[in-house]
């Protein structure tokens, strides 16, 4: 069985992206877009939703750094609103039960699997026990009055073990954890 990694870029308070600012709010910088392009899980399959499959299409076609390498990946798209044909390359439209789906993807995939944003996705994912890592880039800005998307709102309670941790550039942190769904909190 593959395994699933969830991939999130946060500012520090928590959002997955700020009303105004550029994308990773200006501040990938070379370490990490190097780190981005020579990542050995980069040709692994992308499993998203219609919000982020939108945004992601949009700064790839729009020539945004770093995107570009996100073409010639398989990506998975849950939605029941967008309609097929997908004009991104390489992007499958799944309307059935994303659960399931990747329930069986996780079987038969060659690969390991990784999301991109999808906040609900990938909490859905993390509650039906499918996910098996979260992998988390922290960049140095709090975003309170612009903020949008907070990330892990009307999660479980979840314990982190972590298993890697990197800088980037001097700002930007790499965080990896091995998730575990919680019944509540310890002792309680």
């Amino acid at each position: 069985m593959q395994t699933l990694t969830v991939d999130f870029i946060i500012s520090l308070d928590g959002y997955g992206a700020a009303e105004g600012w550029p994308g990773w709010w200006g501040l990938e910088g070379p370490d990490y877009l190097g780190w981005l392009e020579d990542s050995p899980d980069k040709d692994d399959p992308i499993l998203m939703g219609a919000t982020t499959y939108r945004v992601m299409s949009e700064l790839t076609a729009g020539g945004e750094e770093g995107t570009d390498v996100l073409n010639r990946v398989q990506k998975y798209v849950f939605s029941s609103q967008l309609e097929e044909p997908l004009a991104w390359e390489n992007s499958m439209l799944v309307r059935t039960d994303a659960v399931e789906f990747v329930r069986r993807l996780k079987e038969e995939s060659d690969r390991p699997l990784r999301t991109l944003g999808s906040i609900a996705l990938c909490r859905s994912l993390l509650i039906a026990g499918l996910v098996d890592r979260y992998r988390v880039v922290v960049f140095p800005v709090i975003t309170g009055a612009t903020g949008q998307d907070r990330i892990f709102d009307g999660y479980p309670d979840v314990r982190l073990e972590l298993v890697e941790a990197r800088t980037f550039d001097g700002r930007s942190q790499l965080l990896e954890y091995i998730p575990t769904v919680l019944d509540g909190p310890p002792g309680a």
